[in-house]
């Protein structure tokens, strides 16, 4: 039921995800002098990496490293606004209807995040499929508390309930646990 409800969601969602996207392109390709989404390598189900995709919120020459490593300085004027909004996560319906990822689930982590993995390898967080959003995100708790959002994303193997699902994607939309890791790391 799950899979079924993230296909008819993110099915109904498209539309208005490629209006935005289609929106916010062109002053992402102006300002950051490359193509608006990328791909980024992920950790899905089973540790088995994946295309992540995402709009571009930093500048190309950023390094690929967790949001909480990344100086603000990095971000994009308009990344920051996408990344408020969470408008750069729309791409990633994509995932969620080619079935690397689902709407609701622990948000995946980059492969260079050993200590993140770790985590989530002893706390069996890797039997979940990753997702857009997730009890982690509208807690407000990043990947820089490695074992803390492990045992957070790991609170959300339970059976699947199309209520809890849509509780978190409201939480969300309405901007619970808006903070951004990366927006409030000044030069350091």
């Amino acid at each position: 039921m799950k899979r079924l409800f993230d296909v008819l969601l993110g099915l109904a969602l498209s539309p208005i995800a490629i209006v935005v996207c289609l929106a916010v392109a062109i002053p992402i390709a102006i300002e950051a002098k490359a193509p608006p989404l990328f791909f980024q390598t992920r950790l899905g189900l089973r540790e088995r990496p994946f295309r992540l995709l995402k709009l571009r919120t930093m500048h190309v020459a950023t390094p690929s490293v967790a949001s909480h490593q990344v100086d603000a300085g990095n971000i994009l004027t308009t990344g920051r606004l996408l990344r408020r909004l969470k408008i750069d996560e729309l791409p990633q319906i994509w995932n969620v209807l080619n079935g690397t990822m689902s709407l609701v689930g622990p948000r995946p982590g980059l492969p260079n995040q050993i200590e993140l993995t770790e985590a989530r390898r002893a706390h069996g967080v890797f039997d979940l499929v990753p997702g857009i959003t997730g009890v982690a995100q509208i807690c407000g708790v990043d990947m820089s508390t490695p074992e803390k959002v492990a045992q957070i994303d790991k609170s959300y193997d339970h059976p699947w309930s199309l209520a809890e699902d849509l509780r978190i994607l409201w939480a969300t939309a309405t901007g619970a646990g808006s903070g951004d890791a990366a927006s409030g790391r000044q030069n350091q």
